[in-house]
């Protein structure tokens, strides 16, 4: 009952917010049907569409994959369909990648190139999306991949609203994880990226309900947002605090469960820190984006989170969090951590990573699909901002917007 309750309150959202383009998601080509099938040395992907829609696909090395590119699509397709392998297809995603344009990824447990790739029409007016794959060797695949040169879709940076003149009230950042093609951890066909949304919209509801704060997300819906462009939104809106949403898993450790709070740091505290942080990093590569074109931003930006007044503020704020949460939910024996994660990487914005629960562990799943630990998690949370911002009364973004 949890679930279907999720599920349907995820689904109402998403049918209704209307994407950047200014469609609804239920005005989309609608996808159905996956099958992944193996002959010899050959992988199809194939899903029925409701109409016909343009294709293209290349491959993309480090790690090796396909990315298909397409027309925003209305995916009605079972998250666990996706998790089927099939020879040196090891799994697949999808979902919306930019306002305008949808994105298959398939991950290669070997490598292969791109033998077919089309939208073909078929009877009433439907249409079939084909991907066929053909195993190849490591030359063949990495002249494919270079002769491809994926590059992201273009698309304008998601304007920020300016905050409006003589505006008192503090702007705050949520930052639901993941998103679109990145759907997160995944059990039992819940996916991350829908828990983190719910409870994002929630606390902005009851942010803004007060009257006290301006509040901005990174997303309202389910889109991907990459991580630099979540950073960037922060240090636009110039957000005196920024909350970035998550809800980990962990395959081998179903007993681990409870809320953790993290702050950024280029050290990690512990050895868990350091992993959750770099499987976070991984997003815009689970997405297909090829990363190592903002290594150098990244590492400049890493550089400049050292100074000592943002940190402090961070540190502050997690610290209230953990003791207000500890009085609502079930906390992480380890509460507090850092780690270098790099969407919490802006240099004059306090910012945190809040990881609600592990969805791995069943007790832990129960709670983050309950409405009402939801409401009780969100208003521990709500209760810390405003303590931080009492106790902080200058938050670092404030006096840093002078030195942009």
């Amino acid at each position: 009952m949890l679930r279907l309750t999720l599920c349907a309150w995820i689904g109402l959202a998403s049918g209704v917010l209307a994407q950047g383009n200014g469609r609804a998601q239920s005005e989309f080509p609608v996808a159905t049907d996956a099958k992944l099938e193996q002959s010899g040395d050959t992988v199809r992907l194939t899903m029925a569409l409701s109409r016909p829609v343009d294709v293209t696909a290349s491959v993309l090395a480090g790690p090796d994959r396909v990315v298909i590119d397409m027309p925003s699509i209305n995916f009605q397709v079972q998250p666990a369909a996706a998790r089927k392998s099939a020879g040196f297809v090891g799994a697949y995603r999808f979902g919306l990648f930019t306002a305008d344009k949808a994105r298959i990824i398939i991950d290669l447990a070997q490598p292969a190139v791109v033998v077919r790739a089309e939208s073909r029409p078929v009877r009433g007016g439907f249409g079939e999306l084909v991907i066929e794959l053909r195993r190849a060797s490591r030359a063949e695949f990495q002249t494919a991949a270079a002769a491809a040169s994926v590059r992201d879709p273009e698309a304008s940076p998601r304007p920020v609203p300016a905050k409006p003149p003589g505006e008192t009230r503090q702007t705050i950042v949520i930052d639901p994880g993941h998103g679109g093609i990145d759907p997160g951890a995944v059990v039992a066909s819940i996916a991350e990226k829908a828990v983190v949304l719910a409870f994002g919209i929630k606390l902005k509801e009851q942010l803004e309900a007060s009257g006290r704060y301006r509040v901005l997300m990174t997303r309202d819906d389910d889109r991907f947002v990459p991580l630099a462009e979540r950073v960037r939104i922060a240090r636009a809106a110039g957000a005196d605090l920024f909350i970035s949403i998550h809800a980990d898993s962990l395959t081998q450790a179903q007993e681990v469960r409870g809320a953790t709070v993290y702050t950024g740091s280029e050290r990690a505290t512990d050895a868990e820190a350091a992993r959750l942080a770099a499987k976070e990093n991984q997003a815009d590569s689970v997405a297909g984006l090829d990363a190592s074109e903002d290594m150098q931003d990244v590492a400049g930006i890493l550089m400049d989170l050292a100074k000592r007044e943002t940190r402090t503020f961070s540190a502050v704020f997690a610290r209230n969090l953990v003791e207000r949460l500890g009085g609502s939910v079930k906390m992480h024996k380890v509460p507090l951590r850092s780690a270098g994660f790099r969407v919490l990487s802006a240099p004059d914005v306090p910012s945190v990573l809040i990881e609600l629960g592990y969805m791995s562990s069943p007790k832990d799943a129960e709670l983050l699909n309950s409405p009402h630990w939801r409401a009780q998690a969100v208003d521990a949370v709500a209760t810390a901002v405003e303590g931080y911002f009492v106790g902080a009364r200058a938050p670092v973004g404030k006096a840093a917007e002078n030195q942009r």
